[in-house]
């Protein structure tokens, strides 16, 4: 004889769920175009990251990364792509150390390629040859960023290495 599953022991069941996956933001600039694209000179690439997460609703958190790519030639910009790519996830029933570490790592993890797609994309469209940005490691980046905050809070001085200097 089998038992009935309990409403109530489902309710306590951790979740973590991507509820949806979209592109929040796209720009692209050629500010020098077409005078520009004579030019035969090999182009710097910078590349700028950002991510941020916030609750939009109880248990439920909107996770984003934007990247800025600059490509510039004898100083003048050859052009300049940003994208913001965003996910809603739904953590419930975790531990608050739990759900930072999900914010931090699994959620960007799983945004960030849809990121890097679209932004290759936007380039490739804009008649240039894509930008494959570099996969990163989330867990490194979040345990750098914790153990600065850590050092800040202590008052310590932080290398860019991020080992304390004092």
């Amino acid at each position: 004889m089998s038992t009935p599953p309990n409403p109530a022991a489902q309710d306590q069941q951790p979740v973590f769920a991507l509820q949806r996956c979209y592109l929040k933001d796209m720009s692209l600039e050629q500010p020098n175009s077409p005078r520009i694209l004579l030019e035969q000179t090999q182009p710097t690439v910078d590349v700028q990251m950002n991510m941020a997460s916030e609750a939009i609703a109880d248990g439920v958190y909107e996770v984003a990364i934007t990247a800025t790519i600059t490509a510039r030639v004898n100083e003048q910009t050859l052009f300049l792509v940003e994208g913001k790519q965003a996910g809603i996830f739904e953590l419930r029933n975790i531990p608050q150390e739990h759900t930072d570490l999900l914010l931090g790592i699994a959620c960007p993890q799983t945004v960030y390629p849809y990121l890097r797609a679209n932004l290759a994309d936007a380039i490739t469209r804009a008649g240039f040859p894509p930008v494959h940005l570099a996969e990163i490691n989330f867990q490194a980046m979040y345990e750098s960023q914790h153990a600065q905050q850590a050092g800040q809070e202590r008052g310590d001085l932080i290398g860019p290495d991020g080992a304390a200097l004092n």
